[in-house]
Formats: structure tokens, sequence, C-alpha cells
């Protein structure tokens, strides 16, 4: 590994911008917080820190600088993420050579692949036609066909599995990836659209009828080994860079939706594989953005999913909206209808899902019956006490006052006996650090290494001072920081991450320290005393030695002998 290289790259890069065009940050202090992408995380419980040039989750630990969240973050090699910040800051990694790693699904991804191009060469060649003037009559052109991958199968039963089984591909694994029922083809006579996952790779297939021959609308890929509904979003390896700089996420219900937001230039779009969100996609879309914009279709399923989907986005702390579409029109229909300066002030005047949730609950009121209005009332001060603010609460209470010709006080002793059960939170809250509980020896030990991290001249101070360690990886990382400090003079800790990326026992070590509150700096006197702390389990353990010894020691002047050695070690005479 190039170090010099590595440390050249880094101390070009800031770890606050690499880490915030995947996350939403927010700078609180001098340091900025967001929500963990590697656990999962309701509050923003990572800290980074522009100064130190490091990351921390509070909660569970994941810790190290920009390269070691790139590789985890985007499940790349040390020379992946090196080569991709090389690149972004000018510098040149020629040098450093980077090897595909195979996985277990590699034959099954090409699999698809070869498909893919098969159902591309169809649509493009003179058995295409058909299925391209039907496609032209829905708007979708030659751009459009080209930018998402559109293909044809073909009225043949076999054609795609006579392909495959020709390049070596076994029956057995076409019908378990999904691409072959027996020996004939899945798809026949479909547009196709390919499905693809995070990191887009084509995974999967919805295929279209295109005649009207009685056949269900549309046929999709069964669940595979590489085909997962609930941990896919449709257009997110697109969406990601576009919902950097719009700054908010626009979730849709299905493909087509998406496909037709992109004729207008609307690409911060997403769409479900289904109609409920999954707690894996939701995590995936904390990774767009923290702001959400819901546009699902306009008819009554439709609504039940905006509110069951914005329930879950909200109690996962995402600022939820909604955008309302007329009765059973859906994006693709509407953009048809209206063009895209019509849905563009749909999504600009997208109503936040409290209010959203308000107007709904008044659908299957009866205003007729007491019992319905008190049942309404009762429901809107219950939603309306988990706001954070207090002037909508107050807007929404007399608003129900002068329609219902209630007491404003009678509705705000309810709404004040609702907020004493709501645990409100700040914008931001910084969350307590999860620790394990540790002795005081452990404590002055990780303590020491925290020091030598932050302070150089404590390095020196250490090796003086002959400390002995308790553990294996406690005196390995000791050695590694003083092996560091000599060969460049200084000590970095967003760089010394780098030079410990495949010695894994010192980086949990390492982790677990930086995750602790302890002091960065000190002076000659308190790092004394945590040194005589230190020193002090020394003792304490070659006491315990020493009384197991006497205790197998059968000559009494041996054991008279080795009682001296543990009267003088308690007395400090030694």
């Amino acid at each position: 590994m190039n170090h010099d290289l590595a440390n050249e790259i880094r101390s070009k890069v800031d770890i606050v911008d690499i880490i915030g065009e995947r996350i939403p940050l927010i700078a609180k202090g001098k340091n900025f917080f967001g929500v963990c992408p590697f656990h999962d995380d309701t509050n923003p419980s990572m800290s980074v820190s522009r100064e130190k040039q490091i990351y921390t989750c509070f909660s569970c630990h994941a810790t190290g600088n920009v390269f070691t969240f790139l590789m985890n973050y985007e499940h790349i090699d040390f020379k992946e993420a090196l080569k991709y910040l090389g690149d972004k800051v000018g510098i040149d990694t020629g040098s450093v050579k980077v090897t595909k790693k195979s996985t277990k699904y590699d034959k099954l991804y090409d699999a698809y692949k070869l498909a893919l191009k098969y159902y591309q060469n169809n649509l493009n060649s003179t058995v295409g036609k058909e299925a391209k003037k039907y496609l032209l009559t829905r708007n979708i052109d030659e751009n459009i066909i080209k930018e998402f991958e559109i293909g044809l199968s073909l009225d043949k039963k076999d054609d795609l599995t006579k392909l495959l089984t020709g390049k070596d591909y076994d029956l057995t694994t076409l019908n378990r990836i999904g691409l072959t029922a027996d020996t004939h083809d899945v798809y026949n006579d479909r547009i196709m659209f390919p499905l693809y996952d995070v990191a887009g790779r084509v995974v999967g297939f919805s295929g279209r009828i295109y005649k009207d021959n009685g056949s269900n609308k549309y046929v999709n890929t069964k669940e595979t080994d590489i085909f997962k509904k609930g941990e896919m979003l449709y257009h997110y390896h697109i969406a990601r860079d576009e919902c950097r700089i719009k700054k908010f996420v626009i979730v849709m219900e299905g493909f087509m939706d998406v496909i037709r937001a992109s004729t207008i230039g609307i690409n911060n779009t997403v769409a479900l594989m289904g109609t409920a969100l999954t707690k894996e996609q939701i995590n995936l879309i904390k990774r767009l953005s923290n702001n959400i914009v819901l546009c699902l279709d306009g008819d009554d399923p439709g609504i039940n999913a905006a509110l069951a989907n914005g329930e879950l986005l909200l109690n996962s702390g995402i600022e939820v909206k909604v955008v309302e579409l007329p009765d059973n029109d859906d994006p693709d229909s509407f953009i048809l209808k209206h063009g895209k300066e019509r849905f563009e002030g749909l999504i600009k005047n997208a109503i936040n899902y409290s209010d959203f949730k308000l107007k709904r609950l008044r659908d299957k009121v009866d205003f007729r019956s007491d019992e319905g209005k008190a049942n309404y009332i009762n429901r809107v001060i219950e939603e309306t006490s988990k706001l954070d603010d207090p002037i909508r609460r107050e807007v929404v209470l007399k608003r129900l006052a002068k329609e219902f010709d209630i007491s404003y006080n009678t509705l705000e002793m309810r709404m004040n006996s609702l907020l004493k059960d709501e645990k409100k939170k700040d914008e931001v809250v910084i969350p307590k650090k999860e620790t394990t509980k540790k002795d005081k020896y452990t404590k002055a030990f990780e303590q020491i290494i925290y020091f030598m991290l932050n302070n150089d001249w404590v390095i020196t101070e250490v090796e003086e001072g002959k400390l002995i360690f308790p553990s294996n990886v406690m005196r390995k990382t000791c050695s590694e920081i003083s092996y560091y400090y000599k060969k460049y003079g200084e000590i970095n800790v967003a760089d010394f991450y780098t030079s410990i990326q495949d010695k894994e026992d010192i980086m949990l070590l390492i982790n677990s320290i930086l995750a602790e509150e302890y002091n960065e700096t000190t002076s000659r006197e308190e790092l004394m005393e945590y040194f005589n702390v230190a020193r002090e389990f020394a003792t304490k353990e070659e006491i315990k030695r020493l009384t197991g010894l006497m205790k197998k020691e059968v000559d009494p002047l041996e054991q008279a002998k080795i009682a001296e050695k543990i009267r003088k070690l308690k007395l400090g005479d030694n």
C-alpha cells in the first residue's frame, strides 16, 4: 500500500463533503451530524469532524476516515476508494491496480446482461417495429428507450433459453433466477423494462403487453438470490446524484411514473417495488435525503399507501410531504395530460404529511352524529399533538373551535394532556453514546492511547515510561502509533487509519477508543496520573500471579520469599 499517495489524496479531500454527498449532514457546533448508514438509525447518531477528518457513530461505534467510510458505504476495497478519491481531486492513481472481486452471483448478473442485450436488439431490429410504434404512441421516444434500456421479448417460446444454454448456462440456474420456466422463456412478446439493484446491475425484468391479447398486463421477475423487491428501489442508482443536488427525493409507485418524470427533466425519483415500504427501503431513502415527497397514485389504494408509508417514514425521523393527485391519476397519466409545469407545481406545493393525514380524517366522518364529531375532533387533536410547531398546533385548535363551536380552552386542555406524554425532539438531537462498562484500568490505558493519537509528545513519554499494556492488541496499537510517528514525524488520526487498514484487531480497538468521550489534550502532570493507574494495574496483576505461585509452592522458605515480594509490592517498595 502506498501510504504517501493515500495521505496526499486524503489531505486534499474533505470528509464532510464526501459523506455529505451520501448522507444529509447538519452542522451542530464544530461537528456535523447525520443518520448513520451502518445501523438502523432514527436519530442523527453519526458525528463527522472536519477538524480531525474522521467520523464516529455514537450508537454502533462505526469509526474511521474518508477511505473507511467509502469502503463500508459503497462496499468497495481500499484501492477502489483510493482511485475514486484520487480522480476526484485530480491525483494520478495509475500505479494502483484494482482487481475486480468475483462473487458467487457474477454468473447470474452476466445472464441478465446477456438477456438485456438480447431484448434490446429485438426492439431495435425489424421484429420490434410494432412494439416500438406502440411505445411512441405512449410518448416513449428513442431517447427514453435508450436511457432506460427498454427491450422486447419475442413471440417464440424458447429463443432466449436456447441463447443462454448455448452460453453454458444450465436450465436449473436459469429457472432459479427467473429467466426460464422448464425449457421455455418466461417472457413472450412483451415490452421489457429492466429492473436494477442499488448498484445499477440488471437483476430482473417487468414485461408489459403491447397487444390486446387478454394476457396479464405485466409479468415480473420472481424473487431470486439477486432480485429482492423489498431491498430495492427502482431508479435508485440514477437518482442518487440528482437527489444530492435537489436536496429531496420523490417517491413514486411504479417504474412508468419514474420514466415519465424523466421525460420532463425530473430525475430525483425512485419507485417502490410494491406499495408498502420495507425497513431496508427506508434505510435506502435515508441515504438519499431526509426530505421526502410521496407522489403515489390518486386513487383510494394510492391514498392509503401514502398514509401508511408516510407514517413509516415519519417514525424513521424523515420529513415527509405528500403530493395530492386528482382522483385516479398517477404521475405518468398526469404528466401526459397536463405537462411539466403543472406537475412541477404539484411537487412544489406538496403538503406536510400531518396536514394530508388531517384532511383524510374528514373523508368518512358522519358529521351529523355527535359521536362522529367527537371522535373526529379527538383524532385531530391527537395527530396535532405530534407536531413540533406550537403555532401550527394553535392554528388547528382555533379552526376546530370555530368550526364546531367548542371552547378553545377545552381543546387546549385536551392538547396539553397529550403533550405531556409526547417526547419532543430537537431538530438535531446528539444522542448519548452507548458504551459498555469499562473498569478504571481499561479506561486509563485507553485514555493514554487516545492521548498518543492527539499529542505527539505523549508518544515519547509512553516509550520512556515503559508501561506494560494489559492486552496484546493494546501493545500492538502502541507499537503502530510509535512506528507511524517515527516515520512521518507527526501523528494524524485520519492518516493513521489508512496505515492500519489491514490490521482489523487494531482498527476495532481504535474505533472503540475514539467512540469514547476521552480528553484530547493533557499536561504532563495529568498524564502521570494515568501512568500511575496503569502501573497500579501492573502491580495488581503481578500480585495475582505471585499469589497463585505461592499457593502451588510446597517449600516454606520459597513461600516466605514470595510472600515478601507481595508485601513489598503492596507497599509500593519495588
